[in-house]
């Protein structure tokens, strides 16, 4: 069985986003030490412009072949013209909205959200599967979710998008990994506990 990861980047009041979903100001923080982390450890959950730009647009992914996010998140990459964001894995995009996937590569999620991430993590493959992103979303999914990896940025929001953001019962992580960073930041790792 294939493992849901939740990797996302949040404050540190656990904010994905401002009230308007712009998290741009975590991106000061992506300095030289944590463009290394990421590229090194994570390099497919930079975007496929992205890896072109760093000169590592060919190196394989160590650990996903597949991107799940919201219609939110999505919609930022068709803002600025992409519509296959992360065209070095297969992408789905969970949209009620969206009636045609504007590329060939964007398989639209309309409806049983959780049965399609269960048949994906049936899957027979060596990689798992990213949640990307979507406040929303991870809080549907929750139940599936195997791992979560959270960049907290040193930065409080106050109010904004949270990390899950729906109803749902109280589920228990075990911390497995903290990693530091000289500018601030932190990444840990948690497995759910079963």
């Amino acid at each position: 069985m294939r493992k849901l990861t939740y990797f996302v980047a949040c404050s540190i009041d656990g904010f994905i986003g401002d009230p308007g979903g712009d998290a741009s100001s975590m991106m000061a923080f992506v300095d030289e030490e944590m463009l290394g982390f990421l590229t090194s450890e994570y390099p497919e959950t930079i975007s496929a412009q992205g890896r072109e730009l760093l000169g590592f647009g060919d190196v394989r992914n160590r650990r996903f072949d597949t991107v799940v996010q919201g219609r939110g998140s999505y919609q930022l990459a068709l803002d600025v013209g992409l519509t296959s964001p992360y065209g070095h894995l297969r992408e789905f995009v969970a949209s009620g909205t969206l009636r045609m996937s504007p590329d060939p590569n964007v398989e639209l999620i309309a409806d049983d959200l959780v049965g399609r991430i269960k048949e994906l993590k049936a899957e027979d493959s060596d990689l798992g599967i990213w949640l990307c992103g979507g406040s929303r979303l991870a809080g549907e999914l929750i139940d599936e979710v195997d791992e979560l990896v959270i960049k907290t940025y040193p930065q409080v929001y106050g109010s904004g998008m949270p990390m899950f953001g729906a109803d749902f019962a109280v589920t228990d992580f075990a911390l497995e990994n903290i990693r530091t960073f000289d500018n601030g930041v932190l990444v840990r790792t948690y497995s759910r506990k079963r």
